[in-house]
């Protein structure tokens, strides 16, 4: 009854309407192209190695998330998306150029700006937030967010795969520039009353360094986020064995998609429940349960059974999201507005970029280790850190608040975030 109260709140409000509607358009058009940007590569080279850059090239940013989120702090952040999301739209119509080897520059230079954008994005859209949804309605509405995302990525790629195997790749481009434009349109109308940004006070590594020291020395946020890239590693490492698991079950590669389908489908689930369980649990206590249920997930996947492994899935999607979603969540409440977009930044850079180490790690160990030991190692991992988070701050004094911060309770003080939100999507970079 709670859930569907919130949830019907959120969708009743017109500028939350808005914000949610414009994240899931345009978290549709990039799960499509995410598709087939590697598939396109590797038709017109051959190459494993090339189609695998296609991810790289846009997670590749995240390593300067601290300083390039400095940029949400120094603008006002709606009309900042509404610029680079039609900045995107007309740099991706540059891909109806690409239909050769030779153009890949063009392709690799496109996703790579996509990426940059992104890591931009993602902290304006955690900062202006604030400005249209209820602080107490926020994790409600980054668990919806969740839902939804991952909804339109069960259907997303099959329509890209689909565009693509019919017209080709600059297809799937124009799209991904209409849902763009789209986004754009949907966050026009929205009231946010934002302030007008304080001129900017030092030089930008200065700034950026206050908001890496605002995130790090905050007792409820550094465990969260430090427990949420843990988390991330080791999730990728679990990735990694998705083909030898489906090995061992002795299906084709194509079996990967019902492991897809899912987890996507656990963490469809656990975006309508995530903010009722936030209120009751804490953020601390909610993201060691879902490291815990990951780690339940991780471990099933070792034994070679039908029925176990896509079980497993679930648990995965159940319990991946939690601790992002906690993170995020917490990171939103707790910093103080013009700090908000380098320290949402910087959560990005801590909590992500072990993911990318993990895929790369993990690449090389399902190699050389059986696949059941490296589940079941990688399960007691997961286990160990969702310990490590339930223990990790409890008792710890809350932190003093600052004039700039809005209170603990009631909504925001300016009025009443994509796949590409603070919270992200852990499929994103752990499908499977």
């Amino acid at each position: 009854m709670t859930t569907n109260w919130t949830v019907t709140r959120i969708l009743r409000d017109r500028d939350a309407g808005l914000y949610l509607a414009g994240l899931v358009v345009s978290a549709f058009g990039s799960s499509a192209l995410g598709l087939a940007a590697g598939v396109w590569v590797k038709d017109l080279t051959g190459s494993n190695g090339l189609a695998a850059l296609c991810t790289f090239a846009v997670w590749a940013p995240t390593l300067c998330g601290p300083a390039l989120g400095t940029i949400a702090d120094r603008v006002r952040r709606k009309p900042l998306l509404i610029g680079t999301d039609l900045g995107l739209a007309a740099l991706l119509l540059t891909l109806l150029a690409v239909d050769s080897r030779t153009d890949l520059w063009l392709l690799f230079t496109v996703l790579f700006v996509y990426g940059t954008t992104a890591a931009v994005q993602d902290p304006a859209e955690s900062a202006l937030l604030g400005a249209v949804v209820d602080r107490d309605l926020l994790g409600d509405f980054n668990g919806l967010r969740m839902t939804a995302v991952e909804g339109m990525k069960l259907v997303a790629p099959l329509t890209g795969a689909g565009l693509y195997a019919a017209f080709g790749g600059p297809s799937v481009a124009v799209l991904d520039a209409f849902t763009f434009a789209v986004a754009a349109v949907l966050w026009l109308p929205i009231r946010a009353r934002e302030e007008r940004p304080s001129r900017p006070d030092g030089s930008w590594r200065a700034q950026t360094a206050e908001g890496v020291r605002e995130l790090w020395r905050h007792p409820v946020l550094r465990p969260l986020v430090l427990a949420g890239g843990a988390t991330m590693f080791l999730a990728a490492l679990s990735s990694s064995a998705t083909y030898a698991i489906v090995d061992a079950l002795g299906h084709s590669p194509a079996y990967t998609g019902v492991l897809y389908v899912t987890q996507g489908t656990g963490s469809v689930a656990v975006g309508l429940v995530s903010g009722p369980a936030l209120r009751r649990l804490g953020e601390r206590r909610f993201g060691a349960a879902g490291i815990a249920l990951t780690a339940l997930g991780v471990t099933a996947r070792a034994v070679p059974s039908d029925a176990v492994v896509p079980a497993g899935g679930v648990a995965i999607g159940l319990g991946l999201p939690c601790v992002l979603i906690a993170a995020f969540t917490a990171v939103q409440r707790e910093l103080p507005g013009p700090l908000l977009g380098r320290g949402t930044a910087t959560a990005n850079t801590l909590v992500f970029t072990p993911n990318v180490i993990g895929l790369g790690v993990g690449a090389g160990l399902v190699e050389l280790v059986d696949v059941r030991l490296l589940l079941t190692v990688t399960g007691l991992g997961l286990f160990a850190a969702g310990a490590w988070l339930g223990m990790a701050g409890a008792g710890a004094p809350a932190p003093a608040r600052g004039p700039d911060r809005a209170p603990d309770k009631g909504p925001s003080q300016s009025s009443a975030s994509a796949d590409r939100t603070s919270a992200k999507s852990p499929s994103d970079a752990n499908p499977a």
